[in-house]
């Protein structure tokens, strides 16, 4: 089978990296994988790009699309009439722009298939495809012929041989460390976390916070870090990308995530259970099913539940077998 992802994104985060992992996935059942992503924004001033990414797994499809929000209306249509000229078996849309491209430039023969990964991206009137896949349960309901799509977890991502021996090469305390794994945004509730762990530390006071990533509320978070007298028990390391990214999860003891942004599958969750690290979360999207505890979003609440040990049993299923279910969704479109 041919197999085509659209992702009008030029950022390997989000949605990209679960993406990824799945078309590999899928390329290892056996079939021909490629992902085409937004061309025509070629630089950041945070997170990462995903051509260089995709480039060095052989996955980036080269078909001369260009894939933007922000493409001219010609450039669309010239999408759109590259699309259709192409030779494959599924279209497998991943954002809004994605869909409509494929609704009206869908190469004969393939199959349409978009996947949900925020319920804002659902709307009254949505372009027709053949099957859906949506991140969490509740947004099932909405569509037929749909299945629920978890994160798909890269094997790099398992416990530290030593926690210990770890935290020391990253020049880090082995005292309690919480971290939050997320760009700097409103959605994310860094100011709910930081107000937390005021909290936390006046019962636990050896504890410290690791905040990674990066974002245009990193300036903000470090004033109110500042201004709370916290400076020596936060640690703002940075956007951290592969085997950098896993070595910090693994570091540590349990992770805040107060909120989702644009991938409501709870990835960084179900990645941190993957490095035995202990999950609070919110109720939203995915999060109830990967967190060890569900929280209110009051600061109080994050920091009791911190102060507790339970954990929960949660089996992350293989990533194999989630592609393997994908491309049942595909034959099953008929």
């Amino acid at each position: 089978m041919k197999v085509l992802h659209l992702l009008a994104s030029p950022f390997f985060s989000g949605p990209a990296e679960s993406l990824t992992q799945l078309a590999l996935a899928q390329r290892a059942l056996g079939h021909e994988v490629s992902v085409a992503v937004d061309r025509k924004r070629t630089s950041t001033d945070a997170e990462e790009l995903a051509v260089p990414r995709l480039q060095s797994l052989a996955l980036l499809a080269d078909v001369g699309l260009e894939l933007s929000v922000k493409s001219s209306p010609l450039a669309v249509a010239k999408d759109i009439k590259t699309l259709k000229g192409l030779s494959v078996d599924v279209v497998h849309c991943h954002f809004s722009h994605d869909h409509l491209l494929a609704r009206w430039g869908r190469p004969k023969g393939a199959k349409l298939i978009r996947s949900i990964h925020a319920p804002r991206s659902v709307r009254r009137f949505m372009p027709v495809a053949d099957g859906w896949t949506v991140p969490f349960d509740a947004l099932a309901k909405s569509f037929s012929r749909v299945m629920v799509l978890p994160p798909v977890v890269d094997s790099k991502f398992m416990p530290p041989a030593s926690r210990t021996e770890l935290r020391r090469q990253l020049e880090l305390p082995d005292v309690p460390l919480i971290g939050m794994v997320s760009t700097f945004q409103s959605s994310r509730r860094h100011d709910l976390g930081v107000a937390a762990f005021e909290q936390l530390i006046r019962r636990r006071p050896e504890a410290q916070l690791a905040l990674v990533g990066d974002g245009e509320l990193l300036p903000v978070v470090k004033a109110l870090v500042k201004s709370k007298g916290l400076s020596a028990r936060v640690h703002f390391v940075g956007y951290q990308r592969g085997e950098a990214f896993v070595r910090w999860l693994q570091a540590l003891d349990e992770v805040w995530i107060l909120g989702l942004g644009n991938d409501f599958s709870a990835r960084a969750a179900a990645q941190a259970r993957a490095c035995g690290v202990r999950v609070v979360g919110v109720d939203e999207g995915a999060l109830p099913r990967f967190s060890d505890v569900i929280v209110e979003r009051r600061p109080e609440a994050v920091a009791l539940a911190a102060l507790q040990s339970e954990r929960r049993q949660v089996l992350l299923e293989s990533q194999r077998a989630i592609a393997q279910r994908v491309l049942d969704l595909y034959g099953a479109t008929t």
